[in-house]
């Protein structure tokens, strides 16, 4: 028996295939966009895909599950309450299947969503492994206020903030404390709060260590799981409803995305994202293209930002930078939304001014400061006293409440969401300086922490 996880460290996503040596079978769950890795991984090994198990409807990404089993035959799993439109086999608690020596046991964990499932892997007898999904994180648990709105069914987040607890307690933690725990997200993820970095656990270590594990009142555990959750990004009922149907095949999806030449010129008031360095972008741009840069977290922030009704031009510094920002679309299953991609910039009518950050420093009662960090990180660690929170998720929408008096200085903790975020404030506020305190931010707050 072999256990191989893949990462995506864009998204945080773990997924696995779990291979049976004597059968030279492999069962794959929670499979990411781009089916390729498992098909390498099945050739690799001798081996054939005969299973697909998906623990939820993924709020986060677009999952592969359809496009593989249409290519390899595998049987797709899930549980019946998914309501999945695609053909499956349902598993629920109580059933099980096996692959050569290997038996998968379904377990039913609603919380982070109705349809959770847990899977328990068995080899002859013995519980080896268990596959939580986004129910039970190292070091945290699956967050319950996504499925309130999207999916076959919804819940409010208090009944399955209460779902989660029995979960955890009546079914996961029973298990024997050196069975693995397989999640299928880590640190960054905003399927949790405090994520841990490692990619893999114990029953016995969670007990131990994990704070949403320890003895509590079923009242205690729903306060603390439904306090601080982070927001919920534009994106994530669309995959959920995507997840449910099942994605188009990758590798067509992605080929179908219209590139354009340099300089095409652009339909007007279309959403245009500019993933350039913002100091390129500063220097000239489209009139109110959004500065998204390509980055780790480019395919989050783009599903924050852009909502999944919207359309979008794509611009990027070079065709290989097009390429990949193409297919970090795809991972959240926005690529039809692309009207076209680019490369360089078609127009550099509109520009942005550089922040003298010493005149800044010296007068910043001068300023309306904009803080577009959570408001979680506006609570608990203040930069700038004053300071107006409006999240970037938040920020197409509520720019306006932006006072015009002075100059708008915007920032975030580190200069990747102030990239953003001043191109929108500034689209939104035309006539009012906008600024981006950009990297500089991170000098005032080793001066805050100091005092």
């Amino acid at each position: 028996m072999k256990i191989e996880q893949f990462e995506d460290k864009g998204l945080a996503h773990f997924s696995y295939a779990i291979l049976s040596e004597c059968a030279r079978e492999i069962v794959l769950i929670d499979p990411a966009r781009n089916p390729q890795q498992y098909y390498d991984y099945a050739k690799a090994n001798e081996a054939k895909i005969v299973a697909v198990i998906e623990t939820h409807p993924h709020a986060d990404f677009v999952s592969s599950h359809l496009e593989i089993a249409q290519a390899t035959g595998a049987v797709i799993r899930v549980s019946k309450l998914l309501g999945a439109d695609y053909a499956h086999e349902g598993f629920d608690e109580g059933q099980e299947f096996t692959v050569g020596k290997l038996t998968f046991r379904a377990l039913n964990t609603p919380g982070h969503s109705p349809d959770s499932l847990s899977i328990v892997l068995s080899r002859e007898g013995k519980d080896v492994a268990v596959f939580t999904g986004d129910t039970l994180f190292i070091g945290d648990v699956g967050r319950p206020d996504l499925r309130e709105k999207a999916g076959n069914l919804t819940a409010k987040r208090e009944e399955l903030a209460r779902q989660m607890y029995h979960s955890l307690r009546d079914k996961l933690m029973p298990l024997a404390a050196d069975v693995l725990v397989y999640p299928a997200h880590g640190a960054g993820s905003l399927c949790g709060k405090a994520l841990s970095g490692a990619n893999s656990s114990s029953i016995g270590a969670e007990k131990a260590g994990n704070p949403m594990l320890r003895p509590m009142s079923e009242e205690e555990f729903v306060q603390e799981l439904l306090a601080d959750q982070p927001f919920i990004p534009k994106y994530f009922g669309y995959d959920v409803a995507l997840n449910k149907a099942g994605a188009p095949a990758y590798a067509l999806s992605v080929q179908q995305v219209p590139r354009l030449a340099p300089g095409t010129t652009l339909e007007a008031g279309a959403v245009v994202i500019d993933t350039r360095p913002e100091a390129e972008f500063k220097k000239g741009h489209v009139d109110g293209a959004i500065n998204i840069q390509q980055g780790g977290k480019f395919e989050t922030w783009l599903g924050s930002i852009v909502g999944p009704e919207e359309s979008f031009y794509l611009i990027a510094a070079d065709e290989a930078t097009r390429e990949d920002l193409i297919q970090k679309t795809a991972k959240i299953g926005y690529e039809p939304l692309i009207k076209g991609a680019l490369v360089g910039t078609p127009a550099t009518e509109a520009t942005m001014p550089v922040l003298d950050v010493p005149t800044f420093r010296e007068h910043p009662e001068n300023y309306t400061i904009v803080d577009i960090r959570n408001p979680v990180e506006h609570r608990d660690e203040p930069i700038f006293e004053g300071s107006i929170n409006i999240p970037l998720p938040e920020l197409r929408e509520r720019a306006g409440e932006i006072p015009t008096d002075k100059p708008v200085v915007v920032h975030c903790a580190g200069g990747y969401r102030s990239a953003a975020g001043s191109s929108i404030v500034a689209d939104a506020l035309p006539g009012t300086e906008v600024l981006d305190l950009s990297e500089a931010v991170k000098s005032f707050q080793t001066a805050t922490a100091a005092h």
